[in-house]
């Protein structure tokens, strides 16, 4: 996939098939969306282009800046865009001025004049411009002005739920990451640097790896005890994870940490990848160190169980 932070770096490219979105998530209605781009730039001998916006919209717009919080990092939406298949991103740089751009301006200065799109593909709730008053008809309109056709995905269902952003966000900050991956099509993660903590799990015989997550706006599901599995080093093991404050030992930070079952490698300073499969239980406080071991043993069976480990 090649890249682009100014539209202007764009040289064209044989039969644009082209959408526009934030895509946060990157989940199965966004992936359609994809394979009906690459389907028609197949049948067409062409390529397909995605413009995105850095920062997203809501980090301008949004007042409460503080409560914003995404499925997805930047960079993880690009290994996913480049995953699935897309020729060309191109990344508009969002500011205020940026949103006040009337939705048929920027469609006939981005769309038509700088990329010469021949398709455009977009989701059934699509809306773009000053104050998001593009729409599938308004497109569908502009398209005969500038001789582009347009294309709507319909929505895509899990358990009679139009899968949506906002609906993922909904679930795992509910801790529901089944029906979040469902949605996804592929496992919620966090990706961190192993840093230092108390080194109180090594005391009661449950080592724990703790995950410095250093984007500020990336999702954390709710608290409680998760299946996991750990990338290191490009190689997958299996795990229990923790979100929450350790009201146990008296902390007041939330803390993602992961037990990795049957490793010992010192892992200090390592980016690693969790890859959170189901939600156990809640966080929950105990007496005392031995009460939470007892606890944990549990919980490691249970997590076995789901892993299908031996």
């Amino acid at each position: 996939m090649r890249t682009y932070k100014d539209i202007n770096d764009f040289g064209g490219c044989p039969y644009p098939v082209v959408t526009v979105g934030t895509f946060d998530g990157l989940h199965i209605g966004h992936q359609k969306i994809i394979g009906r781009m690459r389907e028609m730039a197949r049948e067409h001998g062409g390529e397909t282009v995605l413009i995105t916006f850095d920062p997203h919209p809501r980090q301008v717009l949004n007042n409460n800046k503080g409560e914003l919080r995404f499925i997805s990092t930047q960079k993880r939406k690009f290994e996913l865009l480049d995953h699935f298949g897309i020729d060309h991103m191109i990344v508009i740089p969002f500011t205020l001025e940026f949103s006040k751009t009337p939705s048929e301006v920027f469609v006939k200065d981005y769309i038509v004049d700088r990329i010469g799109a021949k398709k455009l593909i977009v989701g059934y709730d699509h809306h773009f411009g000053k104050n998001r008053e593009g729409s599938y008809s308004q497109l569908r309109g502009l398209g005969e002005k500038h001789g582009f056709d347009v294309e709507e995905i319909a929505a895509q269902f899990v358990k009679d739920q139009a899968v949506s952003s906002t609906k993922i966000r909904k679930a795992l900050a509910e801790g529901n990451v089944t029906l979040a991956n469902r949605m996804l099509g592929y496992e919620y993660s966090i990706t961190g640097v192993v840093a230092n903590g108390n080194k109180l799990g090594r005391t009661i015989g449950f080592k724990t790896a703790n995950i410095d997550v250093e984007d500020h706006f990336k999702l954390i599901a709710a608290g409680g005890v998760y299946a996991c599995r750990v990338e290191i080093d490009g190689q997958l093991y299996n795990g229990m994870g923790n979100i929450g404050n350790r009201p146990t030992v008296g902390s007041d930070k939330v803390i993602t940490e992961v037990h990795i079952f049957d490793f010992d490698r010192d892992i200090y300073g390592k980016e690693v990848t969790l890859f959170f499969i189901d939600r156990i239980r809640d966080e929950r406080k105990f007496a005392d160190l031995n009460e939470l071991k007892q606890q944990l043993l549990v919980d490691e069976q249970r997590v076995r169980e789901l892993l299908k480990i031996d």
